[in-house]
């Protein structure tokens, strides 16, 4: 594919309007490291909403999507659809408690929440299993989505791609610190999304798909592997029972809350995390929250999937985008693929948008995972166990030389990688039966930092032993093997909680009256906060309240998402009726939210 002059001074004008304004914020990031990894904590609600998503929109996501459409159809989204219970519990239920905790990174919370050595150890190896292991291979699937995007656009080589995108995202990454990253990632966002909806629109002007109703026609007649049918919501439940147990009622019933996954954390961590930490209050947190979850599930899922659909028809078959692009390397052929093929039929001055829009998307996620995995490694790891007395400028330099280690460490990964899918199911797999901890550990005072410990490497064991078995011939099914995690995980870290070593009474009395979590899993240290201090701590949260929040909340997505689903399909009466139920679900959130600030208030 060749870009003309007026590409590639689109492409051009994109990067300087996304990354130019980032360079303003070098100074300031480099005062301190509150400045350079969680911006003075003075973020707006809207800003770190908006980075939220532009961070969970990378080069990959688009990839991911149509590869997930090739193989199951739209209802095979369910795996990530799912993730809306997770998001939306963490508006009502974590995201004020983590503002309050006013610490720099989700990891430091282990040490006010726990006690010992042993709270200590899971800070230090959470910062080298998640900054480093986990992020790295995040890293390697959003920059293997960058590869097979440059592979199919220019031909390039992998190292090529990993050489001319790490030489951007390591120099503002360093430079800027998370102010820069917030600001780039608030521009590209608008960027992304036009260019996706560009890409959508163009795909489906195509004569061989001829129109939204063309579209819908053409893959109605048409049926996967056991009469699938691409267009579907819901899975059938009657004729693919293996597929819907796999993509909607292993992630409804139980993925969300017993999975680890950076972006929908059981609780929020990760990024999320550090961006609801970085706001200057907690109503801006929770703002900030819930204003990601709508837009990442509601504005952003139609344009890739559309595009997906579209190349099912286009290019059936694997070997129909080889034959389109004879020089693209074997290696790099797959579902996830299709995505950048479809980018061929873009008209001049929309490939360069696509181009720059693709770029943005590369370098949103890679700026967030630089950062926030150089704020465990720095603030977690090298401040915390290697150099305590060091100045401030110290230890931004020392995140900024662990910014550079990490994009080396994660591109030499993306040379193991096959696809983001494959990378998808090993976090998921891995991080299995973790998850339950992550909710609970806020609301119980019995949980202690040998049951996150017990939790990390029960779950990692189960996940090799599966994979032995495997390779050895003895077969056991994705939803299978995550539900025997996630049973030995749990079983594991509650027995450990209650006959492991208990964390200090002290700890956890501090950490009450600095966090107020509520719930009658803390009323045995309620009651000793009273005792010592003549009165209890007024807490405010209304639990009824916030679960109608919750349930509401979920609503408004899943129907906004499925509303705008049925009126592409020229389905009416359906979407009519959940644009209803849109409409009353939202009514009654936006009520909800302002009765718990008020009631939280007094």
């Amino acid at each position: 594919m060749h870009l003309q002059i007026i590409d590639w001074v689109i492409v051009g004008a994109t990067l300087v309007i996304c990354f130019f304004p980032a360079l303003f914020f070098g100074k300031r990031a480099g005062k301190s490291t509150s400045e350079f990894f969680v911006s003075g904590r003075s973020v707006p609600w809207w800003l770190a909403g908006l980075s939220m998503v532009a961070t969970t929109f990378s080069s990959d996501t688009p990839n991911l999507v149509t590869d997930i459409v090739r193989r199951n159809g739209v209802a095979g989204n369910w795996v990530w659809w799912a993730f809306v219970l997770t998001g939306v519990a963490t508006v009502f239920f974590y995201a004020r408690l983590w503002r309050r905790s006013n610490v720099m990174t989700d990891l430091e919370f282990y040490e006010i929440r726990y006690s010992g050595k042993a709270a200590s150890f899971v800070r230090g190896f959470r910062a080298i299993y998640l900054g480093f292991f986990f992020n790295c291979i995040i890293m390697a699937t959003v920059n293997l989505a960058a590869c097979k995007i440059a592979a199919i656009l220019f031909g390039l080589q992998p190292w090529q791609t990993l050489l001319l995108v790490g030489t951007l995202n390591v120099i503002f990454a360093t430079h800027s610190g998370l102010w820069g990253v917030l600001v780039i990632d608030m521009i590209q966002f608008f960027i992304k999304m036009t260019a996706v909806i560009a890409a959508a629109y163009f795909a489906l002007q195509l004569p061989q798909i001829g129109g939204l109703t063309g579209l819908v026609d053409k893959l109605s007649a048409v049926k996967g592997p056991n009469g699938l049918n691409f267009l579907d919501i819901l899975p059938d439940f009657t004729n693919n029972w293996d597929i819907a147990i796999a993509v909607f009622i292993m992630p409804i019933a139980v993925q969300w809350w017993a999975v680890w996954y950076p972006g929908a954390e059981p609780g929020g961590g990760s990024y999320i995390a550090q961006r609801m930490l970085a706001s200057k209050s907690e109503k801006d947190s929770l703002g900030a929250v819930l204003f990601f979850n709508v837009a990442h599930y509601v504005l952003r899922p139609w344009p890739w999937i559309l595009v997906g659909l579209c190349s099912i028809i286009v290019y059936p078959q694997l070997s129909d985008i080889q034959k389109a692009f004879p020089n693209l390397n074997p290696n790099l052929l797959g579902h996830d693929i299709a995505y950048p093929a479809m980018l061929k039929f873009l008209p001049v001055g929309f490939i360069g948008l696509m181009v720059g829009g693709l770029i943005a998307a590369n370098s949103s996620t890679i700026l967030t995972h630089l950062n926030w995995g150089a704020s465990y490694l720095v603030h977690d790891l090298y401040r915390r166990f290697l150099k305590k007395d060091a100045t401030e400028k110290h230890y931004v330099l020392a995140g900024r030389y662990s910014t550079v280690l990490l994009f080396v460490c994660s591109s030499a990964l993306v040379f193991a990688l096959s696809s983001a899918k494959d990378a998808f199911d090993i976090i998921l797999q891995i991080g299995a039966g973790t998850g339950l901890l992550y909710l609970v550990r806020w609301f119980w005072w019995r949980v202690n930092a040998w049951s996150e410990v017990v939790a990390m490497i029960s779950s990692f064991i189960v996940s090799i032993v599966l994979l032995i078995l495997n390779r050895n011939g003895i077969y056991i099914s994705t939803h299978a093997g995550l539900l025997i995690t996630i049973a030995f995980t749990t079983i594991c870290w509650v027995l450990t909680a209650y006959l492991g070593p208990q964390t200090d009474k002290k700890v956890l009395i501090e950490f009450y009256k600095k966090v107020r979590p509520f719930g009658p899993g803390w009323s045995h240290i309620k009651a000793e906060v009273a005792a010592s201090e003549g009165e209890e701590i007024k807490i405010r949260e209304n639990i009824p309240l916030a679960l109608v929040g919750w349930v509401t909340g979920c609503a408004v997505i899943w129907s906004a998402l499925f509303t705008v689903g049925n009126f592409l399909y020229g389905r009416l009466n359906y979407a009519f009726i959940l644009l209803a139920v849109f409409v009353v679900s939202g009514i009654v959130l936006i009520r909800t939210i302002n009765k718990l600030w008020s009631d939280n208030n007094k």
